[in-house]
């Protein structure tokens, strides 16, 4: 799956690991380097942006490093398989390569180039294209899609054409195209598919019309929750409660950055974090109240990077005032 931008953000902060030129750091008898990403492609998205897109490299990759010729410009999480390149000069080339970074700080080798022209800007363009039509969709396998719709018009260029599910961008091709495959999907899961034009300055048509579909298989969710979920009450200094929680992040093709807590069987609150996730035990705090023996259910689950929700954790209670049972 490609990636998947960030909504909401409690932005934890990036480490960036250095490298010299394309020199990675010597595996030696620490393991394996990550292999390169392979399947990258590179389109314009705008007269100032352009679209990169690789396949996943695998499980253990805390992050893959984008660059722009010689020189890094993007640390993308490794749940993301996708980045805008943004702030570049209109009708100019560019190349581009990706590497995987893991978890043990190891840098992979590049991936092959790929090349990119963005075009001319249009000046005091406020149009935005009209929205694209007849949406059409098909599963391909367990794990994929097909989906096709009719070009949108505009007064210059559409030069993009973006595919969201639900409401995450999860895919991009460049405006001459009207068809797409979406991989990385999950068996047995519900999709909503749209579809929106771009032209190059940056104006973004309204959506079309959603397509609906459901990849074959089971999945009942159970592997995608997290583990290990533990919750309790503890009483501030000022007098209030909060509700502490941690967790052992589900395992899943990169790491998962967004988490939404139910609290008494309603969504309560979302997590984002913008940078790099905890690698382990992942915890989280927020206000409950000033009433002592308020009694509350917990869950958690996490956004995966197909743009879909995980399975719930176990539930937990909590009563405030009271300590939580071994």
């Amino acid at each position: 799956m490609r990636g998947v931008p960030v909504p909401l953000c409690l932005c934890a902060a990036l480490v960036l690991v250095g490298s010299c030129g394309w020199g990675g750091p010597d595996d030696g008898e620490s393991g394996r380097l990550p292999a390169a990403p392979v399947g990258v492609t590179a389109a314009a998205g705008s007269a100032t942006s352009v679209h990169v897109m690789w396949n996943a490299v695998g499980a253990g990759i805390e992050r893959y490093e984008v660059y722009r010729g010689t020189t890094k410009v993007e640390d993308v999480p490794g749940s993301r398989h996708m980045v805008d390149v943004t702030r570049l000069k209109p009708t100019t080339p560019y190349v581009f390569t990706v590497r995987a970074r893991d978890t043990e700080g190891r840098l992979g080798p590049p991936s092959r180039e790929v090349r990119a022209t963005t075009p001319a800007a249009a000046a005091a363009d406020r149009s935005a294209p009209t929205r694209p039509g007849e949406l059409r969709g098909r599963t391909a396998g367990s794990r994929a899609v097909q989906l096709s719709w009719a070009a949108s018009a505009d007064d210059r260029d559409v030069v993009s054409y973006d595919i969201y599910q639900g409401g995450t961008k999860i895919h991009s091709v460049g405006g001459d195209q009207t068809a797409a495959v979406v991989t990385g999907l999950r068996p047995g899961t519900h999709y909503s598919f749209t579809v929106r034009a771009r032209d190059a300055a940056d104006n973004l048509s309204p959506a079309g019309r959603a397509v609906r579909l459901t990849t074959p298989g089971g999945d009942d969710g159970r592997d995608t929750a997290p583990t290990d979920f533990r919750a309790s009450t503890r009483r501030a200094a000022d007098g209030a409660y909060y509700l502490d929680l941690s967790w052992m992040p589900p395992r899943t093709d990169g790491v998962v950055t967004e988490y939404q807590v139910h609290l008494d069987g309603r969504a309560a609150t979302s997590l984002v974090f913008g940078g790099a996730p905890p690698r382990g035990r992942a915890t989280y705090s927020f206000y409950l109240g000033r009433e002592a023996g308020e009694r509350h259910r917990v869950r958690i689950r996490p956004r995966l990077p197909d743009g879909t929700w995980g399975g719930l954790s176990a539930e937990r209670s909590v009563t405030t005032g009271v300590p939580a049972a071994p």
